[in-house]
């Protein structure tokens, strides 16, 4: 039961014009491991599969909208390990290949292309080519391969300081293994994920803790029928 002391901010028409939805449904906000499911048209696309969240859980995050919530609830900020909750879209893809087969923008992730985390730079979370004088960032070509292929979530699109930066689905380092804010999971399902996204579809990625499911499905039919 929603009551008086929920924050309530109504769902604009850009949420029902959205036909990919990549759901991720976690036990609580305590939780760093949680259920991915796709649909499109309000089909499933890909089955449950499981994902790892922020070693800490997570946090309300800022995305397309606010979905109404109690104003105890953990809120995301920079640092603290905590995987966004909330409506977010899913903008670009990215990788160390030069090319990738996926209808979302690519970036090709070289030497120099950097995730800007410091909230007092002019390019706070945003993927960019190094200028040399960043104070805090993060590689985007890593000697590992959790970013050989990835998508960029376009959480805190206007670059609030110190509200998080740099969120993606990526590839998990292993089973059972958090994040630091981040989604990650097999590679194999991963790309699968990337190759369907489609910037025409208006892709979004919906993070939640089970509780707020009911929610969420009043405002998507397409996922009226999860049975999370």
């Amino acid at each position: 039961m929603i009551k008086s002391f929920l924050i309530t901010l109504s769902f604009s028409t850009l949420l029902f014009s959205s036909q990919q939805i990549v759901l991720v449904v976690a036990d609580d906000f305590n939780s760093s491991r949680a259920t991915l499911t796709c649909y499109e048209n309000e089909k499933v696309v890909c089955k449950d599969f499981k994902v790892n969240l922020g070693k800490n859980g997570l946090g309300w995050g800022i995305g397309i909208e606010n979905i109404p919530h109690a104003t105890n609830e953990p809120v995301k900020h920079e640092g603290d390990k905590k995987a966004p909750a909330g409506i977010f879209s899913l903008t670009d893809a990215f990788g160390y290949d030069y090319k990738f087969r996926t209808k979302l923008p690519y970036i090709h992730a070289d030497t120099d292309t950097i995730c800007v985390d410091d909230s007092n730079s002019p390019f706070y979370n945003q993927i960019i080519q190094a200028h040399g004088d960043e104070k805090s960032f993060e590689h985007m070509r890593r000697d590992d391969e959790l970013y050989k292929t990835g998508v960029f979530v376009a959480h805190n699109p206007h670059a609030a300081a110190q509200r998080g930066s740099c969120i993606f689905l990526h590839i998990q380092r292993g089973d059972n293994i958090p994040t630091v804010g981040c989604t990650s999971m097999k590679e194999k399902d991963l790309k699968r994920i990337v190759m369907w996204l489609d910037k025409k579809k208006n892709p979004i990625l919906i993070q939640i803790p089970k509780k707020y499911l009911n929610e969420v499905k009043r405002y998507y039919p397409a996922l009226r029928n999860s049975q999370k």
